[in-house]
């Protein structure tokens, strides 16, 4: 399995992304946790980061390729990926399609998009910002999310539906039917592809 999830924030990718790692006996990279992980480490990295993800803007291409491309790379050795947060926009997505040519068995095979209302989002963003006290989930950082996954990650999925791989996923069931109607879909997909 070679997927990736795309959703603006507050749409449960990282729940998902979990879900479906451990369903698959694959890698879950997850952007934003190992963005995290570097913060608190006080890498290179990590440093840089710190200041955009405080405002919550996108951390730059070139630091976010650092730090995952030879993960990405072992992954799909192993057996395959679910990917979260990453490729975030278009120029991220374009550098890794045309990566994927000259690496054989990275290439993604499927971009699961999670539909979930505004209004659903803040809530369950404000939430969690109450319950685990991420410095990225604010009112005004949160506001700004939004307005940067409109802009900078949604023409993502143009991008993918161009190459047949959006599959568009109800986000607002309770957690175990996005699940199920994940890998419904996905193990649909795959077979479609193989024929």
């Amino acid at each position: 399995m070679r997927v990736l999830l795309v959703a603006p924030p507050g749409a449960g990718k990282g729940t998902q992304a979990e879900k479906l790692a451990d369903h698959y006996g694959v890698a879950h990279l997850s952007s934003g946790e190992l963005l995290r992980q570097e913060v608190k480490a006080g890498t290179e990295i990590g440093n840089t980061a710190f200041k955009y993800l405080q405002r919550g803007d996108l951390v730059p291409d070139e630091l976010i390729f650092e730090m995952l491309a030879e993960r990405v790379i072992r992954a799909s050795r192993d057996g395959g990926y679910v990917l979260d947060g990453f490729p975030r926009n278009l120029r991220q997505a374009e550098t890794a399609y045309h990566t994927t040519k000259h690496v054989e068995g990275i290439e993604l095979e499927a971009v699961v998009h999670l539909n979930v209302t505004p209004e659903e989002l803040r809530r369950r963003l404000l939430t969690r910002a109450e319950r685990e006290g991420r410095i990225d989930d604010s009112e005004a950082v949160v506001t700004h999310r939004f307005e940067v996954y409109v802009v900078e990650t949604e023409p993502l999925l143009a991008f993918y539906r161009d190459r047949g791989l959006v599959l568009e996923i109800n986000g607002e069931q309770d957690e175990q039917q996005v699940f199920s109607d994940i890998v419904r879909s996905f193990e649909r997909h795959r077979v479609a592809h193989r024929q």
